[in-house]
């Protein structure tokens, strides 16, 4: 069965790359986004999908990976997954959207293919970024890729080097907030007398030493991403200030009655275990459940022994 023209029409014109394809994995068609971004130098129609993204010679859901279109099958439904692919500057991972389309009598007859290369990570050696292509790393960077967008608080979890602070920024990176600034707190150097003075600000004459007035982290960030890192270091008294900024979005300056609203998406990030502090009262289970809208676990260098090879070629 071929495509009806009006459906190669409407993929041609679709502004991020699109593919469209049959049940046999065969690429119809691939619109001008997808051929400058994937395939400047070569047609890819008629060709199949595993061929052309993975240089497989069977499907995907054969070779070891996720396939969107088996997926599809089984469900009816779109699917997206996070593939690594081979691209004109080299491997690079993709999120991949496929929605499935049907005929007149309601079976999936064609398959169009959105591509979005998630350019915060790599599945080879390179100068700077997340490295890797383990399992444990492409689930990691799945989830990135699914919260990125939104403005969902994020907390990351993991053991000191993991790079907790890299996949904050992979996330700030990947949102719609990627041009304003992501400002790092780092929580455990902070001394309490000053933590609330350096989130929030404080004016001219709020304590001894405050000549002017000045504005804290939060206000740096606004419309960007304000890093928590070691946020399980926050203390107990902090503890109930920065509730209220998830809260209500907003927050005083020391020495101002003016509330201030906050304009940021927060993303946090400890090593240690929060729910043993909750049970003890070290830390709020309020704040927790607000910090951990969706939590990320970063897998340890055991845990990805696979990319060992790669990290140190790095």
């Amino acid at each position: 069965m071929k495509p009806l023209p009006e459906l190669m029409s409407f993929v041609e014109g679709l502004p991020e790359p699109h593919i469209l394809f049959d049940n046999q994995y065969r690429i119809l068609a691939a619109n001008a986004a997808y051929r400058r971004q994937f395939s400047p130098d070569r047609s890819v129609v008629g060709r199949t999908c595993y061929e052309v993204s993975h240089r497989f010679s069977v499907p995907c859901d054969q070779a070891g990976e996720s396939c969107p279109l088996a997926r599809s099958r089984e469900s009816g439904q779109r699917e997206r997954v996070l593939h690594l692919h081979h691209t004109s500057k080299g491997e690079e991972y993709v999120n991949i959207e496929l929605a499935p389309l049907l005929d007149a009598t309601g079976q999936q007859a064609f398959y169009v293919e959105k591509m979005e290369p998630l350019r915060v990570a790599k599945g080879q050696a390179a100068a700077q970024g997340l490295i890797g292509r383990s399992p444990a790393f492409v689930h990691m960077l799945s989830l990135v890729a699914r919260v990125a967008p939104s403005m969902a608080t994020v907390l990351l979890l993991g053991e000191s080097g993991t790079g907790k602070e890299l996949v904050a920024r992979a996330l700030h990176e990947a949102s719609s907030r990627a041009a304003k600034a992501l400002v790092p707190v780092d929580c455990s150097s902070l001394p309490e007398t000053l933590f609330e003075s350096e989130l929030f600000g404080h004016e001219r004459g709020a304590f001894t030493g405050a000549n002017t007035a000045r504005g804290g982290l939060v206000e740096a960030a606004s419309g960007g991403t304000l890093f928590l890192d070691e946020v399980g270091d926050i203390p107990l008294t902090m503890q109930v200030k920065l509730l209220r900024l998830l809260e209500t979005g907003t927050y005083r300056r020391v020495g101002s009655t003016e509330q201030r609203h906050a304009d940021i998406r927060v993303v946090s990030a400890t090593h240690r275990d929060l729910d043993q502090m909750v049970a003890q009262g070290r830390f709020r289970e309020d704040l927790y459940y607000r910090l951990s809208t969706f939590p990320i676990h970063l897998p340890a260098l055991r845990e990805r022994s696979e990319d060992i090879s790669l990290l140190s070629n790095a």
